[in-house]
């Protein structure tokens, strides 16, 4: 079975911002322009769509050109993926065209889809047949004869839920100009910014084009699952209406690797890969297997642990692009003011914690240009002197480096004094993605993924434990998804020190590299799933602890994923103030009833764990 996309475009001989913004919320994508000015390029952009330009002479994201029309294109001046050749004039023109430009799609009326079809299917060619099509019975006949790409002129989303249904099962993809699978630096290279910020607001992780709701990370809206499901993959109510898919309806790649997990076997590398590009009903029955995997390791409980989290700075001279909470001294002006807790102050806090019922101090915070690690060790044995029940969770593996390179003692050493001081066990945070050309855009002075990698197996061998994390959303996808996964396995069969792994999606409203116009605005709602399950089934035999970030999707976003293979909700944190940086509308502070609440509503057992997940409390009587 041949994947199909399409494409909502809308035709134009001019365009506005104002027409622009209009389509793209009416779900065009694209502008097609026969004679664009650079004027029409850049209002399309403002709005919203990427601009497919009929005259190679104007620089534009996209072009469709007939084969008498490409010249400097034919000598590999833009990439395959940005061009549509049009299939009109003599046959060897356009074979030559096609060939030497390595276009992406050949489009042709729906009278000659054959004649194409016979073309691409040459040797060589790596071209998806396009063809405008009016309804589902066109669409339907301009796929038997060879089609592979649709454009839909004012279809609604209920049309196209016709077309999916009527389509075999997991067929149908949408696309933005291009063909999706395009890698992030490639796309950076090569398309004007304005382009590239237009793109990246198109698409998730897989470069197919993202669902139109106004759900993300940290927003205060509703989630965007229906009732009787969980995938948004698609609007219409056909879908929405629909029960939920189960393993039974994956489509047959992801069904053998779901039964494999079924059976014990966690899933290769590649395999993770493999789950994490699913889409639509293929997404819901990973989620199941992901829950019934969840109820088969740990039971109907869900935990979660009473805590105080204390960022103690927001000053920081790392130059992390995601990054909304750290300010310079120089940002006053721009995102707030500068702050520095002082010893006291951070032991106050912590005392007001032990008072109000938490057993967990949480402590991050920004590389303060002053600090060393004594500073990190001065904290722990204040806080340990003067609230010695306290469990002490604190330092990333990114400020233990930092600490032990300003101290100039080795990582052990550190960890060794921290440890002897009263620190309890070590957040997995500053992993954000363990690929390391992700890393270079994302946070290109934080440690590299071996170095965070050497914090985390020290703390293991001397006896600390850690959390895991991940950070999605942004200029990520399924390869270094997978890629971190992997690390964090190479680890855990290792030493068996992470006692929990916590998705964390990027919230983006207020993210420096989002503002620029360099990442996606968080992960799909389906990505979100994706994330929490396939971890869940990955993870088999070795983690069996998968959290659910309440602070970065509300408690109603935390309960779809204790559906999907979840079985913590985290901590109550009193005060958090780093997902609020970013602009996310919630995660400051929920409470043990908040938690009791939503987990009595799915008919599971609250349980109040330490930070390590020893049981403290069981059932409804928690206050």
């Amino acid at each position: 079975m041949s994947t199909v996309t399409f494409l909502q475009i809308r035709p134009a001989e001019e365009v506005s911002e104002i027409w622009a913004s209009t389509r793209r919320r009416e779900g065009t994508l694209v502008a097609e322009v026969l004679a664009p000015t650079i004027a029409d390029v850049a209002e399309a952009e403002k709005g919203g769509l990427l601009l497919a330009s009929g005259n190679e002479g104007v620089r534009a994201p996209a072009y469709v050109l007939e084969a008498s029309d490409i010249k400097s294109l034919r000598r590999g001046a833009v990439p395959g993926w940005r061009i549509t050749v049009v299939y009109a004039g003599a046959s060897i023109d356009v074979h030559d065209a096609v060939a030497f430009t390595r276009a992406a799609f050949l489009r042709a009326p729906r009278s000659q889809v054959r004649d194409a079809a016979a073309l691409v299917a040459l040797p060589g060619l790596e071209c998806s047949v396009s063809t405008f099509v009016d309804t589902v019975e066109d669409a339907l006949v301009a796929v038997s004869d060879g089609a592979t790409d649709l454009l839909l002129r004012d279809w609604d989303t209920e049309r196209i839920g016709e077309l999916r249904d009527a389509l075999a099962f997991g067929q149908l993809v949408e696309r933005t100009a291009f063909p999706p699978g395009i890698e992030y630096d490639e796309a950076s290279q090569v398309l004007e910014p304005g382009a590239f910020s237009a793109y990246l607001n198109q698409i998730d992780g897989c470069g197919r084009a993202r669902p139109r709701d106004d759900w993300a990370p940290g927003r205060d809206v509703a989630t965007p699952e229906a009732e009787t499901r969980i995938s948004a993959g698609w609007p219409d109510e056909a879908w929405r209406v629909a029960e939920r898919a189960t393993v039974e309806d994956a489509s047959h790649e992801i069904a053998e690797i779901l039964a494999a997990a079924l059976a014990g076997q966690a899933p290769t590398r590649d395999d993770i890969e493999i789950l994490f590009r699913a889409h639509g009903a293929d997404v819901e029955a990973i989620a199941d297997v992901a829950d019934t995997l969840r109820r088969d390791i740990v039971g109907d409980d869900v935990t979660f642990v009473v805590n105080r989290n204390i960022n103690y700075t927001n000053q920081c001279y790392f130059k992390c692009g995601f990054c909304a909470f750290s300010k310079g001294p120089r940002s006053l002006n721009l995102r707030g003011k500068p702050y520095l807790m002082s010893i006291d102050e951070i032991v106050e806090r912590s005392q007001e914690a032990w008072e109000r019922g938490a057993t967990e101090v949480c402590l991050q915070g920004g590389i303060h240009p002053d600090f060393t690690g004594k500073f990190y060790v001065d904290v722990v044995e204040a806080i340990r002197a003067r609230v010695p029940g306290m469990h002490i969770h604190g330092f990333t593996p990114l400020e233990i480096w930092q600490g032990a390179e300003t101290s100039g003692v080795t990582i052990r050493a550190l960890l060794g004094e921290l440890k002897e001081a009263g620190l309890g066990t070590l957040p997995g945070t500053a992993a954000e993605i363990l690929d390391d050309d992700v890393r270079l855009t994302l946070c290109p002075d934080k440690v590299r993924t071996s170095q965070w990698s050497e914090v985390m197996l020290t703390a293991h061998d001397i006896g600390l434990r850690t959390t895991s994390t991940i950070m999605f959303g942004h200029v990520d996808g399924p390869r270094s998804w997978a890629n971190h996964i992997e690390v964090i396995r190479q680890i855990q069969r290792q030493t068996g020190g992470f006692t929990e792994f916590v998705p964390l999606p990027f919230v983006h409203m207020g993210s420096p590299i989002w503002l620029q116009g360099r990442a996606r605005p968080g992960p799909t709602w389906d990505e979100v799933i994706l994330m929490h399950a396939v971890s869940r089934i990955a993870l088999i035999g070795l983690i069996d602890n998968i959290q659910a970030s309440w602070v970065k999707l509300g408690l109603d976003g935390a309960e779809a994923l204790l559906r999907s293979g979840c079985n913590d909700v985290g901590g109550t944190l009193m005060d958090e103030s780093i997902s609020r940086a970013a602009g996310a509308s919630h995660g400051t502070e929920a409470t043990p009833a908040d938690f009791r609440n939503l987990i009595s509503d799915l008919d599971r057992n609250p349980v109040r764990r330490t930070t390590t997940y020893e049981r403290i409390e069981s059932g409804l009587t928690i206050v």
